[in-house]
């Protein structure tokens, strides 16, 4: 059964730092794409990060680029987002989901996690 676990979530001053993981079973996370995603409520689903699996390749959306580093460690079959120099507006449930390929549209994605709440607040 594929699954995928998200932890790492919760409060932090603005400028903190803070490290997602995202532990998969059910499959090898090595062979498929492993995206990041976050969302606000009344937002639309916003892309973060991916990892693609044929040539390692990573994404970044903008607004994280410079800040977050997204990596992957198929010993443990789990990714990690590290976030740095976190800002007020990256508040959110981060998710992590798993397809085929890199995408920004959530779509292209099979499996995704629960989710993880992420906090930026003085």
């Amino acid at each position: 059964q594929v699954q995928l676990v998200e932890s790492g979530g919760g409060l932090v001053q603005p400028g903190g730092s803070l490290r997602l993981s995202c532990a998969a079973s059910g499959f090898t996370l090595d062979y498929y794409a492993i995206g990041w995603f976050r969302q606000v409520p009344g937002k639309e689903r916003e892309g973060v990060s991916c990892i693609s699996s044929s040539d390692g390749r990573i994404y970044y959306a903008g607004a994280v680029k410079g800040r977050f580093t997204i990596s992957r460690d198929n010993v443990k079959n789990t990714v990690y987002l590290q976030m740095n120099s976190l800002k007020p507006e990256d508040t959110a449930v981060y998710y992590c989901a798993t397809g085929p390929v890199c995408s920004w549209s959530g779509k292209e994605y099979n499996y995704w996690g629960q989710g993880t709440q992420v906090t930026v607040s003085s």
